[in-house]
């Protein structure tokens, strides 16, 4: 699909060459600004939101890590027991979360450079997608949902909702041009999304700290 590849690449653009620093720093114990505090916490609440939907105990589960990023929740499925495929579309982010792996998780986790939705990384227990759709309007998230339900046994995922709040940010986003910023955020509606889905897709919780704001849902084909 042209507009999923389109934002896939401008996503790979923001991370790759522009923010790789950014999220190395955001994503350790490094001090940051107040603001970036605030999105480092509601990360590390969502993530942990997240994982709760998971079981404790994952050895001989596979699960995808779909953009993986720096990879800290690849590390924390790792830590359960899963067989992990760390899937994300920058080189760099992947080497750094290639880097920061505990040595003793070195044979459960397999790192994979490009497209999270690709076929040839085969079927999956669960898959894991934390903010990794946020850019993508509801067509290109109907059909990455549609994919990674037609290989695995579910999906939790977050989108950034629709609140008063993201709808001013995105439209005043619209008013300028993006040529050297982050690619723009998609807000969604879950109960939008949930009429163009077959299977069962339900809200979990909303995660709202400061300048992150994001809404984790679960769907089963």
């Amino acid at each position: 699909m042209a507009a999923y590849a389109a934002t896939r690449d401008r996503v790979e653009a923001y991370f790759d060459r522009t923010a790789t620093q950014t999220w190395e720093r955001l994503t350790s114990d490094a001090p940051v600004s107040r603001i970036r505090q605030t999105v480092r916490e509601g990360r590390d609440a969502m993530r942990a939101l997240m994982l709760s939907r998971l079981p404790e105990d994952m050895r001989g589960a596979r699960v995808l890590d779909a953009g993986c990023g720096p990879g800290v929740a690849t590390a924390a499925l790792a830590a359960r027991g899963a067989q992990v495929v760390a899937a994300d579309i920058s080189p760099q982010l992947v080497g750094i979360a290639r880097q920061r792996l505990a040595p003793k998780h070195e044979g459960l986790v397999q790192f994979h450079v490009g497209d999270m939705t690709d076929a040839s990384l085969g079927r999956f227990d669960f898959v894991f997608a934390m903010d990794s759709l946020i850019y993508y309007d509801r067509t290109a998230i109907d059909r990455v949902l549609g994919d990674f339900g037609a290989r695995s046994g579910g999906v939790v995922f977050t989108v950034a909702p629709k609140t008063p709040f993201l709808m001013a940010f995105w439209g005043m986003g619209q008013l300028f041009p993006r040529a050297d910023r982050s690619p723009t955020m998609q807000p969604h509606a879950a109960k939008r999304l949930a009429r163009d889905l077959p299977g069962d897709l339900r809200r979990i919780g909303r995660v709202s700290r400061g300048f992150y704001i994001s809404e984790c849902l679960e769907y089963r084909p």
